[in-house]
């Protein structure tokens, strides 16, 4: 298998462990978790050795302000005081942290990194935690024990003689708490730079623009009590056994009541199937599973836009016979540009919205008939919706018919974004934000004795153009494995090369580690799960889930090493070496985070009074303005938007793919190249596709493909040698794996709308391998 370059210079798509067998396709026909995931968690517990610890943490995760929130998803805790509040990829991802393998100066003196850059991703992060600073050795290639002193140092030294503070740029993914990440930003900001890229770049960033636009507001409105009581779920995009499982519990529970579920995506997920949740031991005990969908609609791949306007006609269409299809006193009341979008379906033709939906006109009707019989309804969505390029619109429809109904401001109702990782949402809360608000820097600047900068900073996709120019010089990575993360793999790795200095705060070695500038650092931190003592005694940090409840994370178990810092630690070393002069006290916020937090309550709109808040039984929830049919947009109330339909329909000889991930995967890191719920075993170099597509280019199950993506620009990129998978998928859509393809998506190829790279929209063609 190729790339479109390989070697130190190019990629390394080898980024699993090595197969165990043949590769295997056996499609699934089980209940998503269950037994299935029980078997999962019990092979993890044995392969790191975590019988004891493993347990012990299960039994604290996700616990009320004495256990840690898990360190995977952003899904929400259980209201109902349940006692286990987990699922497999959130024990996965615990027993990774609390492996007992270490990465100590022997592992680096024993392998440089050529070496090491010719290793696997998966053998990378396989040989443990991270125990102490190290810094890059030209000479020898060799990473070398530095002291954390002289780590600051080189962080400060380096900033502090930049010409302009523009030339450093501070990403951010989704892992770090809220105390550490208004750190991270305010150290930022006193720099004099708004270069605050975040994770959220490139996965949820339309989802907050468009909610913006359409209701003054960057989140959703629902909470886990409206999932409780809605008439109606409607999931679009997700795969919600892999991404968010404890979703499974919701969609269990809200089908026993008799709610609809409609779930709209490309593959028909094992969540959209049925489930057996594994804490429910009478259903766990009798093999009983429950249904988790009453309607799936498999849309082409960028269809989601046309099926919601189809929804939306179809609405509209009833009210002419049946006024109680629409809500509209509450129309009349809280919205604008109503009669602009009613016009705007109506010139819409049933024809186009087949045609670009892919799902014909009876099937739409289905949906509708569910939306408009339902009383309360809930539209939930995640990367399969934002990642193309019309994301903005596409969330904006999604407002737009539920504004039709009134379907917000009231229990059981709202636009419900589901954030991945945990935090990632905090983050933006507490400032991770490269085009700030007025407002925000102006109460910055008035607690925190700051003068921070207005001028609009740089996001995930223009940090790593600047790179590639020269003109950010300096990159600290807070968290993940931005290399393997961006898009257009092989630029990506050419511009992180050519800054003057790489940080990456971490726990575990991977590829950023060994893509790296003219000077490197690998600093490792605390993990969730870990105990953080400070000065001040054992301390806590808190999180944001995915629908605006913050709650704290206490860590239970001793650091992987002695010499680990905090994430806070590490931020307020690095600014106090950056910014000798500070009047920040660094040092004392770090003594106890409740001074931190107490700094953030101030600052924070939502955050007033947080450190008695936060200690309440399931934290607090920050306020949304939208919820309390407040809209913060230029006309005081929710608008309609008016779209023109994009065409999604792929030209002739070509197909649009996504990336996604695995079941046994997070992010970039890889568990294992199986793959459960889509039936793949020993293999991640791969192509979903439709059977037809395949007979029509004349390739079999598990034969050899050439996978060329055409830039906007024109420029190809290419995988060769993939194996093709037969799949349950629209005509006309493939899919496969990232990080593995992200090497397809280019640099220029990101949504004018949001930015965001188009992972889930690349254009391709796909033959048998020459």
């Amino acid at each position: 298998m190729n790339a479109s370059q390989n070697g130190h210079d190019g990629v390394e798509p080898n980024v699993g462990p090595t197969p165990e067998g043949e590769p295997e396709f056996r499609p699934y026909h089980h209940p998503a978790a269950g037994w299935g995931a029980a078997k999962s968690v019990t092979r993890v517990l044995v392969g790191e050795k975590a019988l004891v610890d493993g347990p012990r943490a299960i039994m604290r995760m996700n616990h009320e302000r004495t256990g840690f929130d898990c360190p995977g998803c952003a899904w929400p805790d259980d209201t109902k005081g349940l006692h286990l509040d987990i699922c497999e990829n959130g024990i996965k991802h615990v027993t990774w942290e609390m492996t007992g393998k270490r990465v100590g100066p022997e592992f680096f003196a024993a392998h440089s990194v050529s070496e090491l850059f010719e290793w696997s991703d998966f053998d990378l992060e396989d040989q443990g935690r991270l125990t102490g600073p190290m810094v890059y050795d030209p000479e020898s290639d060799h990473y070398v024990p530095i002291s954390w002193r002289d780590a600051f140092e080189l962080v400060g030294r380096t900033l502090r003689e930049l010409d302009d503070p523009n030339q450093a740029s501070f990403y951010t993914s989704g892992r770090l708490g809220n105390e550490a990440t208004f750190l991270y930003q305010l150290m930022a900001r006193e720099l004099g730079t708004n270069n605050l890229p975040d994770c959220s770049n490139m996965c949820h960033e339309a989802s907050g623009r468009a909610l913006t636009a359409s209701l003054g507001t960057g989140k959703g409105t629902a909470d886990l009590k409206d999932w409780e009581t809605t008439d109606a779920l409607f999931i679009m995009g997700v795969n919600a056994a892999s991404n968010a499982p404890r979703m499974l519990t919701a969609l269990a529970e809200a089908y026993d009541r008799g709610a609809q579920i409609v779930h709209i995506n490309p593959l028909v997920e094992a969540a959209a199937t049925r489930t057996i949740v594994p804490h429910d031991f009478t259903d766990m005990a009798l093999f009983k599973s429950t249904r988790t969908s009453t309607l799936n609609l498999q849309v082409r791949i960028g269809g989601d836009m046309a099926l919601l306007r189809g929804m939306s006609k179809a609405v509209l269409e009833q009210a002419k016979t049946d006024p109680k299809a629409l809500d509209q006193e509450f129309i009349d009341r809280h919205t604008a540009y109503f009669d602009d979008y009613r016009a705007v379906c109506e010139a819409t033709s049933w024809d186009e919205i087949e045609r670009q939906s892919g799902i014909d006109r009876d099937g739409i009707l289905k949906a509708a008939q569910v939306y408009r019989e339902a009383d309360r309804s809930i539209m939930s969505w995640c990367l399969g919706v934002s990642q193309h390029e019309h994301g903005v619109d596409t969330v904006r429809e999604i407002v737009n018919l539920l504004l039709l109904r009134g379907n917000l401001g009231r229990e059981g109702a709202g636009p419900s974004p589901v954030r991945g990782h945990s935090n990632v949402q905090g983050n933006r809360t507490c400032g991770i934000d490269h085009r700030p608000a007025e407002e925000f820097l102006n109460r910055l600047g008035e607690v925190c004795g700051i003068d921070p900068p207005r001028e609009h900073g740089m996001d995930t996709v223009a940090t790593i153009q600047a790179m590639r120019r020269g003109d950010v010089k300096v990159f600290v990575g807070m968290g993940g494995n931005f290399a393997l993360a961006a898009p257009d793999t092989p630029y990506t790795y050419a511009a992180l090369r050519t800054c003057d200095l790489t940080v990456q705060v971490s726990t575990k070695l991977n590829r950023s580690h060994l893509v790296h500038g003219r000077r490197a650092l690998i600093l490792p931190c605390l993990g969730r799960t870990e105990k953080d003592h400070q000065r001040g005694g054992l301390q806590s940090t808190s999180v944001e889930d995915s629908m605006s409840m913050v709650h704290l994370s206490v860590g239970m178990k001793r650091p992987a090493s002695k010499h680990l810092l905090s994430e806070p630690a590490i931020i307020a070393g690095m600014a106090r070496a950056a910014l000798p002069d500070s009047a920040t006290p660094w040092e004392w916020y770090i003594e106890d985070y409740d001074r931190i937090r107490d700094t953030m309550a101030q600052t924070l709109d939502g955050f007033e009074d947080c450190n008695r808040r936060v200690r309440l039984p399931l934290g607090f929830r920050i306020k949304q303005p939208a919820r309390e049919l407040v809209f913060l947009t230029p006309s005081g109330q929710a608008e309609f938007s008016t779209a023109p339909l994009p065409d999604v329909v792929p030209a002739p000889g070509t197909l649009a793919l996504g990336t996604m991930r695995s079941h046994d995967q997070w992010n970039t890191t890889i568990y294992s190249d199986d793959d459960r719920y889509r039936g793949i075993k020993n293999l991640r170099t791969l192509v979903f596709m439709n059977e037809d597509d395949m007979r029509e280019r004349g390739v079999s199950e598990f034969d050899p493909v050439d996978i060329v993506a055409t830039a906007k620009d024109g420029t190809h990129r290419r995988l060769d040698g993939y194996l093709a998978i037969p799949y349950d998928i629209p005509r006309g859509c493939a899919a496969g794996y990232m990080p593995e393809m992200n090497v397809l998506c280019a640099i220029g190829d990101y949504s004018l709308q949001s930015d965001q790279p188009l992972m889930k929209h690349v254009k391709v063609t796909i033959e048998a391998h020459a």
